[in-house]
Order: structure tokens, then C-alpha cells, then sequence
């Protein structure tokens, strides 16, 4: 990715950043850039295909809905499968989009989604949804719903990843049951701001104590047995299969503590 301004050349890490860091931070991200650039000309297609209000709320609606089974469907079954990284053309992929942030969570720059997945993702979801309901103008619509709610989730994401205590209960909450999933177990609490998938799929725990601690938390499953069968996501990380996690979140208040 190419960066510049304040991106050119630094890394940025959550557990050393306060929430004001973050926010110029997220706002001069490219990525954000390119989402809010992306869902601005759709706005503006939507008005040029105007034929209706009604179709434009419904899917808009139904793309704020379907969004949580999405990244529920896709963090379980694809970004924590076992598959991606069995094949050397897909390998590279997964270690980019997930076990590079599993290995270094507060890396702001990992935490992000890549565009060459998120936004085919995003297209593929929310297109046939609008266009189904309202056309063309209805595609633009749902389309520009899915980027401006991945940039709420994206920045969600990276509040959970501070290393301060949020003031609200509500991003007290998510926090705790994501900080679980990041160092205690993987195979639990997928949802970033929304866990109403992770009830109905048998996959939230409210406590840590709920669930054993995981020994693949950080390697979400790329084990030394794996690594030896399957070296691509080795080869890319220094020779590392991620049994250890290099930066591990520094407990401080009650909130932040992943093992409480």
C-alpha cells in the first residue's frame, strides 16, 4: 500500500496510542480514504439514479442488518478455517488478513482489512441486496452502506485495541468479549461491535472462565505440525509458526484484562 503524510514510513501501535492518536490516525488512513471516496460517488449515483425513496431505506436497512452475519460468517469459516493456508496462492492472503494480526494485535497497521478483500467483499454482499429492492440507485445505496459501516467496525476494531478503558459500558463490553478472543480463545466471540450471531451460533461467552484458554490462540491454529506440512505462512514470517504472541496486551484496569 502506498502511504503518505502522516502514515509515510511509520507504524503505528495501539497499545501505545491514546484515543486522540487514533482518531488522526483513522482519519488519514488510505484505506478510510479510499472507503469514504468509494461511498461518496455511490451517494452521488444514487441521486442521479434517483426513482424513490422507499427502496433507498429498505436497502439501506437490510445492508445495516446483513452485516453482522457476514463478518460472523467470514471471521468463523474463512479467516480462522484451516484451509487458506494449506494452498501457496492463498497463504499470503490469510497471513495478511488474520494471523498476522492474531500474532501483533495492536498493530494498527495489520488491523485494517486489505482492500483487495474488503471492497470485492463488500460489492459482492451489499449490490445484489440493493439492486434486488431498489435497482440501480438501490446497488449505489447498499453499496455506500457497506463501506460507511465498515469504517465504523474498522474504527470499533481499533478502540478495542487501546490500551485505556472505555468510558462507555457499551465499548467496555465489546472490548472485554474481544480481548477474550484475542488471548484467551479463537473460537469464540467473533463479532466486532455485534454478538447476536456468536449467541445463535453457540460461539459467545460472556466470561472468560466459560471457555478453557485456548493453546492456538495467537497461531489460530498454524501449529508447528502444521507450519511442517504447510511452510508458505513460515517462509513469509521469519520462519515463525506464531506460538508466541510478541506483543501481548498489557493489563491495566479491570477492563483491559483479557484474563479476568
Amino acid at each position: 500500500m502506498i502511504r503518505f503524510g502522516f502514515w509515510k514510513d511509520r507504524t503505528h501501535n495501539l497499545d501505545r496510542m491514546s484515543l486522540g492518536d487514533l482518531v488522526r490516525a483513522f482519519a488519514t488512513y488510505p484505506s478510510v480514504h479510499a472507503y469514504v471516496a468509494l461511498a461518496g460517488v455511490s451517494l452521488y449515483l444514487v441521486v442521479r439514479w434517483y426513482a424513490g425513496w422507499l427502496p433507498l431505506v429498505i436497502a439501506f436497512g437490510l445492508s445495516i442488518i446483513v452485516y453482522p452475519l457476514v463478518w460472523y460468517v467470514l471471521h468463523r469459516w474463512v479467516l480462522h478455517s484451516q484451509f487458506l493456508y494449506k494452498s501457496p496462492l492463498t497463504a499470503k492472503v490469510w497471513k495478511r488478513i488474520h494471523f498476522d494480526h492474531h500474532q501483533d494485535p495492536h498493530n494498527l497497521v495489520v488491523l485494517f482489512g486489505a482492500l483487495y478483500t474488503t471492497i470485492p467483499t463488500i460489492a459482492i454482499v451489499t449490490l445484489p441486496i440493493g439492486y434486488a429492492v431498489g435497482g440501480l440507485a438501490g446497488a449505489a445505496m447498499a453499496f455506500a452502506t457497506g463501506l460507511l459501516t465498515t469504517c465504523f467496525y474498522e474504527f470499533c476494531h481499533c478502540v478495542q485495541h487501546l490500551n485505556t478503558a472505555p468510558k462507555t459500558k457499551f465499548m467496555k463490553r465489546i472490548k472485554q468479549q474481544h480481548m477474550w478472543h484475542h488471548f484467551h480463545n479463537e473460537q469464540g466471540n467473533f463479532g466486532i461491535t455485534n454478538y447476536f450471531w456468536d449467541k445463535l451460533g453457540k460461539t459467545y461467552y460472556a466470561k472468560a472462565s466459560a471457555m478453557p484458554r485456548s493453546p492456538t490462540v495467537h497461531n489460530i491454529g498454524y501449529t508447528a505440525e502444521m507450519a511442517e506440512r504447510y511452510p508458505w505462512v513460515a517462509q513469509l514470517s521469519n520462519n515463525s509458526r506464531g506460538d508466541g504472541n510478541p506483543r501481548r496486551f498489557r493489563a491495566g484496569a479491570t477492563d483491559n484484562n483479557p484474563a479476568e
